[in-house]
């Protein structure tokens, strides 16, 4: 029998505000597992608006602790009342002064399993992340969730071949990629980086884009989520540019397998030879 995962994901238009932000992404979970889904992801900071588009300190204000704060908490709950794996982007605080761009992944039995902390932040017009932003120091986890082996890369990550690897070499089988890019920054990328990481890493990936502009720049987040296969061919159709919308695939996971024997990628792998990238 086939090893078939139904996964979802969320590209979303902001609210204006993160009660009813939080609430609208608990009806598009709600409507997931409605479909058979057994894993959901959000987009970058989900139950913000992208506040990186200045440079303000009163935005420190959407931070809040992982795991306890209370949309994690909340969406633990979710997780429960669905039966869904939940991989939850948010903006952590984790002591006074150090603040952390984070993804938790909550099991589908609502058990917190970890988190990771986005590595690369960039800092460039419309995206001041390291005004907010520590680099992540939580390494490159892979959770044992119910569905599967689930690794989180975080938006400007994408662009760093090395952790896309070290999430393969950790046993990734689905990397979520919860991300906020807009239209004419690097749109030409979307559809090119991530489809090459999942061959070259031969495993799944969802990358999630927000939808929509907001209130505090001029960025056009332009959607077109998407799930990718280890082929490097997308599960189905591409979201909208320019709407909202809940995507639900079926990920054939045997196909890891097939495409790791027949392109044989890690074990023509020379790390002996590679010494030099880790130099600074």
């Amino acid at each position: 029998m086939a090893n078939v995962v139904r996964a979802a994901l969320v590209q979303a238009t902001w609210t204006g505000d993160s009660e009813s932000m939080v609430a609208k992404h608990e009806e598009h979970a709600r409507e997931a597992a409605r479909l058979g889904a057994r894993i959901i992801g959000f987009q970058e900071v989900f139950n913000a608006p992208y506040f990186c588009q200045v440079q303000e300190p009163e935005h420190y204000r959407w931070a809040e602790p992982v795991p306890d704060g209370p949309t994690v908490t909340r969406m633990r709950e979710l997780a429960r009342e669905t039966g869904m794996v939940v991989v939850v982007p948010v903006f952590e605080v984790e002591q006074s002064g150090f603040y952390y761009n984070t993804a938790a992944v909550i099991d589908a039995d609502g058990s917190y399993l970890g988190k990771y902390r986005k590595h690369h932040i960039p800092q460039v017009a419309g995206f001041w992340e390291k005004y907010y932003f520590r680099p992540g120091n939580a390494g490159w986890p892979v959770f044992d969730t119910a569905v599967g082996r689930i690794g989180v890369y975080i938006c400007y990550d994408r662009h760093f071949p090395e952790g896309w690897r070290q999430l393969g070499l950790n046993g990734a089988q689905l990397v979520f990629n919860p991300s906020a890019t807009s239209r004419g920054l690097s749109a030409y990328l979307w559809q090119l980086e991530q489809p090459a990481a999942a061959v070259a890493n031969e495993y799944f990936v969802a990358a999630i884009n927000r939808v929509g502009q907001e209130e505090y720049g001029d960025n056009d987040f332009y959607g077109t989520s998407y799930f990718v296969d280890p082929r490097g061919r997308f599960v189905g159709d591409v979201a909208s540019d320019t709407s909202e919308e809940l995507l639900v695939r079926d990920l054939d996971f045997d196909l890891i397998e097939e495409v790791r024997r027949q392109w044989a990628f890690y074990r023509d792998r020379r790390p002996d030879a590679y010494e030099g990238l880790v130099r600074p």
